[in-house]
């Protein structure tokens, strides 16, 4: 609805600027090049970020102050706060990163902001820069048209620096026109009133376009030109910072609860960051004139101490800011819960739009989606064989806990299926299958692994569904010997069970590795021998045949549920790490006994 009312707006808004003044035009024209030239860069830099700039998040986030320091750097070097969140909130979404450090991004994403003011205050605004503009837009759209994704990104960055300064200069010249007939400073109002009045101008300007830099440049020009007063310029740019945290939101809302906590970090430490420049204002002006002094920077140089004053109070916020994220962590974790939905544990966690853009944050949430689809899939095989998951995790012998555990629980499978496992597979299968577009083979390889780990989980589950109804027959039954031996047939199943809860938990224990292996084995000797102890107990009239042929069935079907899970254990926690592969293939190799 909101939609349907403001674009016509806006569209009404503009008709009316540029049949009232020709000079407007200009301006438009100068703020929609610049945003066009936002847009050419963040196409550029998407080039470099699928493995590049995702490694040097995932490596140098680990700490608070490194956080800090990427989302500085990042953000000078591609004037693009938008771009550092969006790959922000795809690392949390995927589990690579804690929603702490993507916090840390995101305070220094906005000092980052801060160089774009410098850069266009002391050199945008002093250099016929379209002298520039020209020839990089020219060499940039040759190389967007060659097929190598390297030179493409290089062809978009330097098309988009190009639109940037041809922007700029319009927007220069259209204000420098327009103060011929129309001096908007005459509109200038001083004190608080002022100050609010800008702040929400400032707001609703980076609202509409989407972009903070874009405000800032229209600030800039504007005060450049003497077309708004230096006073009414500051109460613009916090807007700007209030106004910037929108595009965060909006960029959270297909993230899951990670992603829109990240985006509630942003707003707060954005209005914080606001009321604190709000109301020290004129002490800051006082400082910001001191360091303009030391500086030497010309005391009416509205425009550079417009940009010292930007980054002075993005500064602050941030040093008052950075020693409470824990508590603000904790608070967002409290106040943004998941919703509570009957069937929301069939939806998938980790995987999201946003995230299948980034190759590397793609295939870390796809293993981790692959190992939430297990967990599902956990429950299931637990209550088939009448064994709590809590017993499984915990340290009580299995063989006890099979011995005690003579009730059958009733679960309906197919419905559990369709419900819990079958909906998180079909998601998991979408979304490799779109996020391949953006991958290197190696990477597509890997995407296939996981892939086929998830296809074993929903094996073993459906492998379950023909073991359930003999167990749950059998391990209740009058006949003693028929009843220990599935019993036993439990206990393997609950041991496979067990150690992949622990491999789960801690993957590079070498004992753990040991006992899987030892586990895997025991399954594998159970099927192999069954014949034997079947046509035992027939001939010793123990067991009626149709109870043999149960058995001998049932223990095919226990064979390939304990291959299917092992086969997920190998693919996610094994194989992927090189030591652990080689120290478990030689296991493999070895005649482990019981």
């Amino acid at each position: 609805m909101l939609k349907k009312i403001f674009l016509p707006t806006i569209f009404l808004a503009l008709a009316y600027g540029f049949w009232y003044s020709p000079n407007f035009k200009e301006i438009a024209a100068g703020v929609s090049i610049f945003l066009f030239g936002m847009l050419f860069l963040e196409q550029g830099f998407s080039a470099f970020s699928g493995g590049i700039l995702e490694n040097i998040l995932k490596k140098s986030t680990n700490k608070i102050y490194k956080s800090l320091s990427f989302g500085i750097i990042t953000t000078s070097i591609m004037q693009s706060s938008s771009l550092v969140s969006v790959i922000t909130i795809s690392f949390i979404g995927a589990g690579l990163i804690g929603l702490a450090q993507g916090i840390g991004i995101v305070f220094g994403a906005n000092i980052g902001t801060t160089t774009g003011a410098w850069l266009i205050a002391g050199f945008g605004l002093k250099v016929k820069i379209s002298a520039y503009a020209m020839p990089m837009i020219v060499f940039g759209i040759i190389l967007v048209f060659q097929k190598t994704k390297l030179l493409k990104g290089f062809g978009y960055i330097l098309a988009g620096l190009g639109f940037l300064f041809l922007g700029i200069h319009y927007m220069k010249d259209g204000f420098e026109s327009f103060k011929q007939t129309i001096d908007l400073s005459t509109l200038a109002v001083s004190g608080y009133l002022g100050l609010f009045m800008f702040t929400g101008i400032g707001v609703f300007a980076t609202v509409v376009m989407q972009s903070s830099h874009a405000t800032l440049v229209l600030i800039l020009t504007a005060l450049a030109a003497g077309q708004i007063t230096y006073e009414n310029a500051l109460a613009l740019s916090i807007g700007a910072n209030v106004g910037t945290t929108i595009t965060a939101i909006i960029g959270s809302m297909s993230s899951n609860i990670q992603g829109k906590r990240l985006a509630g970090a942003h707003l707060i430490f954005n209005l914080v960051t606001a009321l604190i420049a709000i109301i020290f204002i004129y002490q800051l002006m006082d400082i910001v004139d001191c360091t303009s002094k030391l500086l030497g920077i010309s005391q009416n140089d509205w425009t550079l101490k417009l940009a010292l004053f930007h980054t002075y109070f993005n500064v602050i916020g941030v040093i008052i800011m950075t020693p409470m994220i824990p508590i603000l962590v904790e608070f967002l974790t409290k106040t943004l819960k998941e919703p509570i939905d009957i069937v929301l544990y069939s939806k998938p966690k980790y995987l999201s739009d946003d995230v299948q853009e980034f190759p590397i944050a793609a295939i870390a949430a796809l293993k981790k989606e692959c190992d939430n689809l297990y967990e599902h899939s956990f429950e299931v095989l637990a209550h088939a064989i009448n064994l709590n998951r809590t017993d499984i995790r915990s340290y009580r012998p299995i063989s006890e806990i099979v011995k005690s555990s003579t009730n059958n629980m009733t679960l309906n499978i197919d419905e559990l299926y369709k419900i819990k496992v079958k909906s998180l597979y079909d998601a998991i299968i979408e979304f490799s299958t779109k996020a391949q577009v953006n991958m290197t083979p190696e990477e597509i390889k890997r995407t296939y692994e996981l892939q086929t780990a998830a296809r074993d989980v929903i094996n073993a589950v459906k492998g379950m569904k023909e073991l359930e109804h003999n167990i749950h027959k059998y391990s209740a039954h009058s006949n003693n010997v028929i009843k220990e031996e599935y019993n036993l047939l439990r206990e393997l199943l609950g041991k496979l069970l067990r150690k992949v809860e622990q491999i789960r938990k801690n993957p590079n224990e070498d004992d753990l590795l040991f006992k899987f292996v030892l586990v895997r084995k025991n399954i594998e000797d159970f099927d192999e021998q069954i014949n034997q102890t079947v046509d035992e107990l027939i001939r010793n009239d123990k067991i009626s045949v149709s109870m043999a042929s149960s058995l001998m069935n049932d223990s095919g079907y226990l064979h390939n549920i304990g291959i299917n899970i092992i086969n997920f254990i190998e693919i996610l926690y094994i194989k992927e790490n090189e030591t652990l592969s080689i120290m478990y293939d030689e296991l493999i190799s070895e005649d482990l006994k019981d």
